[in-house]
């Protein structure tokens, strides 16, 4: 789901809403969210998720194209513990299978 299909939906099923409306309420929700986690605050949304930021320290990597190793930097990157009320409404069914689970495995061997 992109950024305007997420003000697209409400603006639809709620007809006294203007789209601009939604597009500022959906706004300020993910200015809010990320102010937070920049002054290093924990976002609970009830039901769906817990947003956090984590420290990755630095360690040195690859260049994958030439397998020069590189100094990697210590960054921190915003992780999401989901809610036990998505979990629950996510292996329920709720969710369409992505391709990579509806192919078939490879058979191991060949013949």
């Amino acid at each position: 789901m992109t950024r305007a299909e997420l003000i697209a939906e409400p603006a639809i099923s709620n007809p006294n809403l203007r789209v601009a409306d939604v597009e500022l309420i959906v706004t300020t929700i993910f200015d809010q969210i990320t102010a937070a986690l920049a002054r290093g605050e924990r976002v609970e949304l009830r039901g769906f998720g817990v947003f956090t930021m984590r420290r990755r320290n630095a360690h040195i990597g690859h260049n994958p194209r030439n397998g020069e190793l590189v100094s990697v930097t210590e960054k921190t990157k915003p992780f999401l513990k989901a809610g036990k009320e998505l979990r629950d409404r996510l292996n329920r069914g709720g969710m369409k299978p992505n391709r990579a689970a509806t192919t078939a495995p490879a058979q191991a061997g060949g013949a």
